[in-house]
């Protein structure tokens, strides 16, 4: 199967950029792309799939490290896209659903005392609370929950876990009206008005 290395002149400048980035820095953190305003440089064949998967000219990235290091530098733009930044450009890459994947669940205690850790696709570890909140959005495919990880970017939560955090649900009374929906992090996380609950 064909893998999608570096070797493409965009993609290697990108991974040159942030080379830089980290001996300069002397960290191995995420980068301060909220700091970096470089020119525009277009679109790059870069897309990620609703399940977390990243193509690159139409074959998947193989290399998992390669896939953490561009998802280190994803940044929303104020327009909607999403794009990749270093210090010295920015290209637009294609995002079907969400920039990540919620791919594991951790549950420990019940009520407002109880805390949930996601891991994403990328490895990141992320708490459901007040800065990470779970929204749900409800279509033609079902309930989807989101989880923010950072910057604007949302990690769409696997269909197993979906049914896990619905089966944590409970009604509880939101400035005045009655919800749907489940403690995590001291914060509660509205699904739905409790008449429209399934």
């Amino acid at each position: 199967m064909t893998q999608s290395a570096p070797d493409d002149p965009a993609l290697a400048r990108l991974s040159a950029a942030l080379g830089a980035v980290d001996k300069e820095t002397g960290t191995r953190g995420l980068p301060p792309v909220e700091q970096w305003d470089p020119a525009h440089c277009g679109e790059i064949d870069i897309r990620i799939a609703a399940d977390g998967t990243w193509f690159h000219n139409g074959s998947a990235i193989r290399r998992p490290k390669l896939v953490k290091l561009f998802a280190s530098i994803l940044r929303r733009e104020p327009d909607g896209s999403t794009v990749l930044v270093t210090p010295v450009e920015k290209v637009r890459i294609q995002v079907d659903d969400a920039a990540f994947a919620a791919v594991e669940m951790a549950v420990e205690g019940e009520g407002p005392q109880r805390r949930i850790a996601f891991r994403t696709n990328v490895d990141d570890l992320v708490p459901a609370d007040a800065a990470h909140p779970l929204r749900f959005t409800d279509g033609p495919e079902g309930l989807k929950p989101y989880l923010h990880v950072r910057r604007d970017l949302w990690a769409l939560v696997s269909r197993p876990l979906t049914y896990d955090l619905v089966a944590l649900g409970e009604e509880h009374e939101v400035d005045g009206e009655s919800w749907f929906g489940l403690w995590a992090g001291g914060h509660f996380h509205r699904i739905a008005p409790a008449g429209e609950a399934a």
